[in-house]
């Protein structure tokens, strides 16, 4: 999980999401909190196709970045140029220096948006891809990020990505299920009162909801971005015009064969 990823040749392949910024990973890269053993039961379940002419690469995608206390969390997932792979969800105690993962990665499953309530309570939204978003989730905890367990949003299958959500309380909280497409907009607001543990339908609209309070990924104190000149992702600290790195992710992570 800590070791590093070695040289790569020269890749450039289409990115899923356009917020990556880069199509091309150059050259060699510093070592990695991030890796991937290209399994053989990964690679057939996955239905990936890779051989030595045209491996598989697998790339990072990092979403949000938070702080529980003195604890760093950030999450994002890991995919190729075709098809999602694992959720990543990465916590540190000594400011980016050292990287653990608390929860085993979800296949075809990705995590983004990150909310704390306090130093012990907070979440994460998520859902499944494979090949289109579906069972959107929730990430809930209450040790400071040290632990955590998933709670669907609906039971039945549910097309749609939480597109935001935001907690009044430690108990009452909304989030908006996002199952809009290219021709119309179809959202579903949705409430709590046990803290995440159980969801209500409120409202659905075809209308774009907006929650109070809530904010985008990466408004807070801290902020993940694609950086094209270090062919990775950066984790930074501060406000404004002043940004302070504290690591940095390459997206190469593993050619599969």
């Amino acid at each position: 999980m800590l070791s590093g990823q070695g040289a790569t040749q020269l890749q450039c392949l289409p990115v899923r999401f356009a917020a990556l910024l880069l199509s091309c990973v150059i050259g060699l890269h510093a070592e990695s909190p991030v890796t991937y053993d290209c399994s053989p039961e990964d690679i057939e379940q996955f239905g990936l196709i890779c051989s030595e002419e045209q491996p598989c690469t697998v790339l990072l995608e990092l979403s949000s970045a938070e702080a529980a206390g003195n604890r760093l969390v950030v999450t994002g997932n890991l995919h190729t140029r075709d098809a999602t792979l694992l959720s990543l969800l990465m916590t540190s105690d000594d400011i980016g220096v050292t990287w653990t993962e608390p929860l085993t990665r979800m296949r075809n499953s990705a995590l983004e948006q990150i909310e704390f309530w306090d130093a012990q309570t907070g979440w994460v939204s998520g859902e499944s891809i494979n090949p289109l978003a579906r069972n959107p989730f929730l990430l809930l905890t209450t040790d400071g990020g040290q632990s955590w367990r998933p709670k669907l949003i609906v039971e039945d299958e549910k097309f749609g990505t939480i597109s935001q959500f935001h907690f009044s309380s430690v108990s009452n909280g909304e989030l908006v299920i996002d199952n809009s497409n290219g021709k119309s907009v179809h959202q579903e607001l949705y409430g709590t009162q046990t803290g995440g543990a159980g969801w209500e339908l409120k409202e659905t609209s075809n209308q774009r909801l907006h929650l109070q309070g809530a904010r985008a990924p990466n408004q807070g104190g801290l902020r993940v971005r694609a950086d094209a000149a270090r062919h990775g992702y950066v984790l930074e600290r501060g406000g404004g015009k002043s940004w302070e790195t504290l690591a940095t992710f390459p997206i190469h992570v593993a050619d599969c064969h």
